[in-house]
């Protein structure tokens, strides 16, 4: 039975926080930068959203070896060195006066955010949750679309109101403590230190492992058609889910009208944490999870057919559509190392989940560009053209098949 004591959901509330601050910091912060500092400086928006791209590929590189960081300097000071590379990274970006100072920015922040990023978040949850990590993780993923709600109107009202390098400095000053002190405070007691076991007081008949997964070391792992697929499914679900979220403001925009707009964007993120934490709460423990990532996907598809139905003009078919779009908008992170928790053995899985976040953030790095060439090639006006929505819909439906091919013969 779960008591008030548990050291775990102090954990999730941490985790939480690191998601606000380090998705608002390092996801939603670089569009807001890209124009902030094109505008100020002049420079070329192919050449800012170049800085944007190293940005995330370079947090790819951090995310994919993150486990081994942890194994060498701990979670605490990890997050501590990852929370102070972004603030400094943010102020890098306010201030840089060259190109290479940008891309040197750029690096640092890349590095920076993915240590509070959602595979940071699966490895400080997941050691203290098994029969309810899905609930777990699902409360601690949310704090990513709170950092969305919260820090993109809130970076552009402090640049507005004070300018970019003092609200760099103001708010990254306020990462810094708040990171510091949870690092040091509830991130520095693992659950072997503090006696406890996972979920508290988890029944063993209620533990949910892959009990009977061999072990897959090395080159191994790259052999396996669960992690192909299920690296491949995350990879496409995500690349057509950020290519459509880069251009949805103006897409409602010509219908909706500014007014209007902001808040249907940010509908996506409220239905988003709506829908992941009633899945987290209310999946069945013995549910086939790859079903449930098809069933997700297969939602946004039609939430694309619905937008291609609306023809830029609809405006209640164009809100059905961020309805659909926005339900699976948060499963995209959340259900993979759900996935991986069922699939593989317990050594692996913190290995896995850092690798198929990595290679799915280094493939939605170029979803934006991808998908703005779509528009540039079949342009009508400020509407997209059906061969837009096709194409993410395509890619959502390749999601599906990669999930669907790699499910396993029988499911724990």
């Amino acid at each position: 039975m779960q008591t008030d004591t548990f050291h775990g959901w102090r954990v999730v509330a941490a985790a939480f926080v690191l998601a606000v601050f380090g998705l608002g910091f390092g996801f939603y912060g670089p569009p807001v930068f890209l124009s902030t500092v094109h505008e100020a400086r002049g420079w070329s928006l192919a050449l800012v959203s170049t800085a944007v791209t190293v940005h995330f590929l370079t947090g790819s590189i951090v995310t994919a070896n993150l486990p081994a960081l942890y194994r060498r300097f701990g979670i605490p000071a990890v997050t501590k060195v990852g929370a102070t590379l972004l603030a400094v990274s943010v102020l890098g970006w306010a201030v840089a006066a060259t190109p290479w100072q940008l891309f040197a920015a750029a690096l640092l922040g890349g590095a920076g955010w993915v240590t509070m990023g959602i595979a940071a978040v699966n490895a400080i949850v997941s050691p203290w949750f098994t029969r309810r990590r899905p609930a777990a993780l699902a409360i601690a993923y949310n704090g990513a679309n709170v950092g969305g709600i919260v820090f993109s109107p809130l970076w552009a009202t402090a640049i507005a109101m004070v300018g970019f390098a003092a609200a760099a400095a103001a708010i990254g000053l306020v990462m810094i403590v708040v990171v510091w002190t949870l690092a040091s405070t509830v991130l520095s007691r693992p659950p072997e230190s503090a006696g406890s076991v996972p979920d508290g007081a988890a029944p063993a008949s209620e533990t949910i492992s892959a009990e009977t997964a061999r072990p897959l070391p090395g080159s191994l792992l790259w052999h396996d058609r669960k992690f192909l697929t299920l690296a491949a499914g995350m990879s496409l679900g995500l690349f057509a889910q950020i290519g459509l979220a880069a251009h949805l403001f103006s897409l409602l925009q010509p219908a909706l009208g500014a007014k209007w707009t902001g808040p249907a964007v940010g509908l996506v993120g409220i239905i988003a944490i709506a829908g992941r934490t009633l899945l987290g709460w209310l999946m069945p423990a013995r549910i086939d999870r790859r079903l449930i990532a098809c069933a997700s996907y297969a939602v946004q598809i039609t939430g694309s057919i619905i937008f291609l139905a609306a023809a830029g003009t609809n405006i209640p078919l164009l809100i059905l559509g961020v309805v659909l779009y926005g339900l699976g908008f948060g499963n995209g992170t959340f259900l993979p190392p759900l996935i991986a928790q069922v699939e593989f053995a317990r050594e692996d899985v913190p290995r896995v989940v850092a690798l198929i976040v990595a290679m799915s953030q280094g493939a939605y790095s170029f979803a934006p560009a991808v998908f703005g060439l779509i528009r540039e090639l079949f342009p009508a006006g400020s509407a997209a053209t059906p061969e837009f929505y096709a194409a993410a819909a395509l890619v959502q439906g390749l999601a599906i098949c990669a999930f669907w091919v790699g499910r396993p013969a029988r499911t724990f």
